[in-house]
């Protein structure tokens, strides 16, 4: 895999991540007030590693997702810049698809076939970051 790809399955991969965690609104409805409290929660707890060692540890699916984040950033440090990378490309989706927990979905399906698709909805500040977290990370494929 070359590494711009990489870099676009990493961001399918992050978001992922953040939204298991997050309960977001049901199929077709944009986020109601509640939702978007659950996700300002989901970013806060995205930015600290004991919450979001509690919110792993309570979602299925959730410790495998983290155990490669893990792996593939080496160091503490990384795993949070990872984190934090992830709740960027999370307020992306979210923003791109107008809350809309089917429009998102739909929009991480397409990116398992074509990572683009997910690039083309993140922010360039996003992109940006994904590109220089992927520069740093020691198991990334170049």
């Amino acid at each position: 895999m070359h590494a711009r790809d990489w870099t676009h399955s990493m961001s399918m991969a992050l978001a992922m991540l953040a939204l298991a965690l997050v309960p977001i609104a049901s199929h077709g409805q944009a986020l109601d007030g509640a939702s978007a409290d659950a996700l300002a929660a989901t970013l806060r707890m995205l930015a600290d590693p004991a919450a979001r060692a509690q919110a792993i540890g309570a979602t299925p699916g959730a410790a495998d997702a983290d155990r490669q984040v893990q792996s593939l950033a080496g160091s503490p440090e990384l795993v949070q810049e990872m984190h934090a990378v992830a709740a960027a490309a999370l307020e992306d989706l979210v923003r791109s698809t107008g809350g809309d927990a089917a429009r998102m979905r739909e929009a991480l399906e397409r990116a398992k076939a074509d990572p683009t698709t997910l690039a083309r909805t993140l922010s360039p500040d996003t992109l940006r970051r994904l590109r220089e977290l992927s520069a740093k990370l020691p198991n990334a494929p170049r």
